[in-house]
This record gives structure tokens, sequence and C-alpha cells, in this order.
């Protein structure tokens, strides 16, 4: 049985901190697309009503609301697609990690959404949740308690370098007979001390 140990605080942070980089960048995409069609669509509609209603503490408050749980919902959804099918976000597979349950098994996208809005359980109060992980039996953070997940180290697989030799193969070669320099082999030595025949008969 093949032993797995808890990813610690320190690698579970660099895979985070990967995970949210690409999360960010693709949001940024995302978001200068729709606000270029929003403002397109608006301005060639009615140009001065768009600029009172920007203008507007309120409207423009509503807006960054918007754009906040539209950041919140794409971020769940990022976490439950990739802990959902593998376990393994781009980050935990750049620093070989994965989401697993307790028991060990692959969690279902139910577990993996659980999991991913525990994330603002976890950030709620000055990360305290994430920071858990540092002082954990199990390394566990406050989302993974909430929805009974563990994150272990698992190497991609033919990772360590070396030589692969079939099983069917002996590892040593048969044993041979040497002989040093200067010795002959017995057989030899044997003919050698025989005297030559004498064919004059």
């Amino acid at each position: 049985m093949t032993i797995y140990k808890f990813a610690g605080f320190w690698r579970r942070l660099g895979a985070y901190t990967v995970d949210c980089t690409i999360i960010f960048f693709i949001f940024i995409i995302l978001a200068s697309i729709a606000s270029l069609a929003f403002f397109s669509g608006a301005i060639s509609g009615n140009s001065k009503n768009f600029i009172a209603d920007l203008a507007d503490p309120a409207r423009f408050s509503l807006i960054k609301i918007l754009i906040w749980l539209f950041f919140i919902f794409f971020d769940i959804a990022y976490f439950t697609y990739f802990h959902g099918t593998t376990g393994r976000t781009p980050g935990k597979m750049l620093l070989g990690l994965q989401v697993v349950s307790e028991d060990g098994t692959p969690i279902s996208f139910g577990i993996a959404f659980l999991r991913a809005v525990g994330y603002l359980v976890s950030g709620a109060l000055f990360n305290l949740g994430f920071i858990w992980v540092a002082f954990d039996k199990r390394k566990q953070s406050w989302h993974d308690k909430i929805a009974g997940t563990v994150v272990i180290i698992r190497e991609p697989q033919n990772a360590t370098a070396g030589i692969s030799i079939p099983d069917n193969l002996p590892v040593f070669p048969t044993p041979q007979h040497y002989v040093e320099q200067g010795e002959l082999p017995k057989e030899s030595m044997t003919q050698a001390s025989k005297p030559p025949e004498n064919n004059n008969n």
C-alpha cells in the first residue's frame, strides 16, 4: 500500500498563488471583453444618459458589486471544475498535489463545489482558515474540514530518473569463469604439461 504525505502550508500556498494568477488573467480578459461590448452598446444608444448613469454613485456601486459577484462565481467554477475532474488544478499539478477525500477516494463535483464555497469561509476572518493548514495535524484548512477532504503530495508518474529493467530479466549477469592475467585455464595447463607424442613408430 502506497502512503502519501499531507501537503504542507508553503507548498499549498505556492499552488494557490499559481491558480490565483491564472484566474486573475482570465478574469481580466473576460471583463475587458464584456466591458467593451457593454460600453459600445451603451454609447451607440444614448451617450448622455449613459454618462449620467456612470456619474451616479449608486449606479456605479451596483456595477462594482456585479463585477465582484462575477469574480466570485468564476473563482468557484474554476476550483469546482478542476477538483471535480482530477482533484488537481494547474497550480496543484505544477506542485505535485491532489485533493482527495479523507478516505483517499476521488472527490465528486458536489464535494468540489462545497470545498470551493468553503474558500469564502476560510478567507472571511483574516485568511485564518488558510493559515490553519500550518497547525493542523492532517494539514487541513477550514474548507477541507467543511468538505471532508485532504491535500496530498502526489508526484507525477515517471518523474524519477533511472533505468527501466524488465521483470523477466536477471538483475545480475550469469556468473562467468574469469582468468587473471598470466594465468592459463586449467584445461590449457593440462594440455601444455603433457609431453609431445612421438609419432615415429
